[in-house]
């Protein structure tokens, strides 16, 4: 439909205000039920991020899993090298998730490769 002159009858509708994606999801989630996977992708971009800012070793190996109820964060690493470099740097980690936006609160850290547990 093309524009229309002030005295023509007809009239243009007016589009919705463009809004961004990432605006959108967290009401999508919530309508589908999905807040806490949402969360959870969320905290491990962060996650990620912060990794590769402060443990750049141990980038791209690895990804938060869940947070115990005695705040421990438990954490899936590809290979023992790299749990071993976030044990290491645990205290730093988690200080500076807590402060990200979309980063969690932990206490303590757990790092698990595969079935066995660094620590």
């Amino acid at each position: 439909m093309s524009p229309t002159r002030p005295d023509d009858d007809r009239r243009v509708p007016r589009r919705r205000p463009i809004s961004r994606v990432g605006d959108l999801l967290p009401e999508a989630a919530r309508a589908l039920g999905l807040e806490e996977q949402l969360r959870w992708a969320r905290a491990a971009a962060a996650w990620e991020r912060l990794v590769q800012a402060r443990a750049p070793a141990a980038a791209g190996g690895s990804r938060p899993v869940r947070l115990e109820r005695d705040r421990t964060l438990i954490v899936d690493v590809g290979a023992p090298i790299v749990g071993q470099e976030l044990v290491l740097r645990a205290d730093e980690l988690l200080a500076a998730f807590a402060e990200m936006p979309d980063g969690i609160r932990a206490e303590s850290l757990r790092v698990v490769v595969g079935r066995g547990i660094i620590r």
